[in-house]
C-alpha cells in the first residue's frame, strides 16, 4: 500500500491537536513554524522519492513502513508486508515496530527534560542515584554520550563469553587464540534493568577504560539512564514515557515494551520469515524497547523542531559532538548520532535488535525527516539517506552508522 500525502486533513488535525500546549510552548511552535511547500514542488519530491524507494527497498524484500517528510509535511509513505507472517496481518499506519536503538533518542531527551525541571544535573554521578555503585566518577552526561567506559551488558550478561587473545607460536610469531570463559550465573527467567544493576553491583564486570577517556557505544549506559528516570520520577520507565511524552505529543501507537507485555509479544523475523522468540535480554529498556510508528515518529520530530518537549537550548547540548577522538564528520551527542559536514547537518539514530532494523534521520538545515522501520532485517534500510537527494539535490548513498 503506497500513500502519497499532499494534505491529509485528519493528520493535520492530529498535529494541531497535539500542538495545543501552554502559552509559552505555543510561542515556541510559532517561532519555529514550518514554511509551506507548493503543491507542485511536493509532487516532484514525491515522484522522485518513490522512484528511489522502489529501487532501494520496495523491490528488494522490504517488510516494514517508511515515511519521508519535509517542512512538517508528508511527501511519501508506504506500508509493505506483514506484521505477523503466520496470520498474514498486514502492516498499517498504526502498526508499532520495535525501534531498537532509536529508543535512545527518547531516553536521552527525557533526561534533558528532567534537567530542565531541576530534578537532576548532567554532572550528577551514578553513585548519587545508586549508593554502592562500584564504578566511581561516572556522570549522567557520560552515560548519555557513551564516554562512561562501562562494558555493554549484552556481552557480560551471558552464560559464557568467548575471549580473543594473542600468544607467540613456536616460530615466535604473534597469533590469535580464543577461549571460552564461564560467566557468573544469571537470574532465571527474563532480565530487567534492575537485574543489570544488581549484577554490576555484585560481580563488577571490568570497565573498558576510565570515565571520559574515550567513546565506546554501550547499551548499559541507557539501561542505567532508564533506572535514573525511575529513581527521579518515582514511576516506571514505561509509565513515565507514556504519561510525560507519548500521550502529550499524541503518539498514541507508541509504548515501551516490558515484562508486562510479553503475553502480547509481536515478533520480528529472520530472512526466511521464521520469528524470533523472546530472549533473556528482551525486557531491558531505555537502550531499546520503545515501539512506535512512522507517523508517531513524525510527531516526535515535529515536537523537537518546535521545541515543545525540550527547549532549543537543551537540544543544542544534545547535538554537540562529544566523541572527540573520532576524526571524521561522524560523532555522537547526547542520545543522538551526528553527521556534520560542510554541506549538511544531520541528527539521527539507527537501530538493530533481532529482526528489527530502523532509521530515524533528521536533516536540520533542510527541515526534513526520513523514517524507516523494518521487522525483517534488511541491510538496505541503512542506505535510506540516498532518498534525501530528492529534496537536497545532492546524490549521496553514504550509509549512516548503525
Amino acid at each position: 500500500m503506497i500513500v502519497r500525502v499532499f494534505g491529509i486533513a485528519i493528520l493535520m488535525g492530529l498535529f494541531q491537536a497535539c500542538s495545543a500546549q501552554p502559552a509559552e510552548k505555543d510561542s515556541a511552535a510559532e517561532a519555529n513554524a514550518y514554511t509551506a511547500i507548493p503543491s507542485s514542488t511536493k509532487a516532484l519530491y514525491a515522484a522522485e522519492i518513490e522512484k528511489q524507494y522502489q529501487q532501494l527497498l520496495g523491490n528488494r524484500g522490504f517488510n516494514g513502513s517508511i515515511l519521508v517528510a519535509k517542512n512538517g509535511e508528508i511527501l511519501f509513505e508506504d506500508y509493505k508486508g506483514y506484521s505477523n507472517f503466520k496470520t498474514k496481518a498486514l502492516i498499517t499506519p498504526n502498526t508499532p515496530f520495535h525501534l531498537a536503538s532509536v529508543s535512545k533518542t527518547f531516553t536521552g531527551m527525557a533526561i534533558l527534560k528532567l534537567r530542565e525541571q531541576g530534578k537532576l544535573e548532567l554532572d550528577d554521578t551514578v553513585d548519587e542515584f545508586f549508593p554502592g555503585f562500584p564504578y566511581q566518577n561516572i556522570t549522567v552526561q557520560q552515560l548519555l554520550n557513551h564516554r562512561s567506559g562501562l562494558n555493554n551488558y549484552v556481552y557480560f550478561m551471558v552464560d559464557r563469553r568467548v575471549e580473543t587473545y594473542r600468544v607467540k607460536n613456536k616460530k615466535g610469531r604473534w597469533v590469535r587464540r580464543t577461549r571460552t570463559i564461564k560467566m557468573p550465573p544469571l537470574k532465571p527467567g527474563l532480565l530487567s534493568n534492575q537485574d543489570v544493576l544488581d549484577y554490576m553491583m555484585k560481580h563488577r564486570p571490568a570497565p573498558l577504560f576510565a570515565p571520559d577517556r574515550a567513546f565506546r557505544y554501550s547499551n548499559t549506559n541507557y539501561a542505567l539512564l532508564a533506572l535514573i528516570i525511575e529513581k527521579v520520577t518515582g514511576q516506571s520507565y514505561p509509565t513515565y514515557m507514556k504519561d510525560s511524552l507519548f500521550t502529550p505529543l499524541g503518539m498514541n501507537d507508541s509504548y515501551v515494551f516490558s515484562v508486562a507485555d510479553t503475553g502480547n509479544y509481536t515478533p520480528s523475523y529472520r530472512y526466511n520469515n521464521i520469528p524470533y522468540g523472546i530472549e533473556k535480554l528482551d525486557c531491558i529498556y531505555g537502550d531499546k524497547n520503545v515501539y512506535s510508528t512512522v507517523r508517531d515518529l513524525l510527531l516526535w520530530d515535529r515536537a523537537l523542531h518546535e521545541g515543545t518537549y525540550v527547549s532549543k537550548a537543551s537540544q543544542e547540548l544534545a547535538y554537540q559532538p562529544y566523541s572527540f577522538e573520532n576524526k571524521s564528520f561522524h560523532n555522537y551527542g547526547l542520545g543522538w548520532r551526528l553527521l556534520n559536514s560542510p554541506t549538511e547537518e544531520i541528527v539521527y539514530h539507527n537501530g538493530w535488535w533481532h529482526g528489527n532494523n530502523t532509521v530515524f534521520t533528521r536533516y536540520i538545515k533542510d527541515s526534513a525527516t526520513i523514517i524507516v522501520l523494518g521487522n525483517r532485517y534488511n541491510r538496505n534500510i541503512y542506505k535510506a539517506k540516498a532518498l534525501s537527494s530528492a529534496f537536497t539535490g545532492r546524490t549521496d548513498s553514504t550509509e549512516l552508522e548503525e
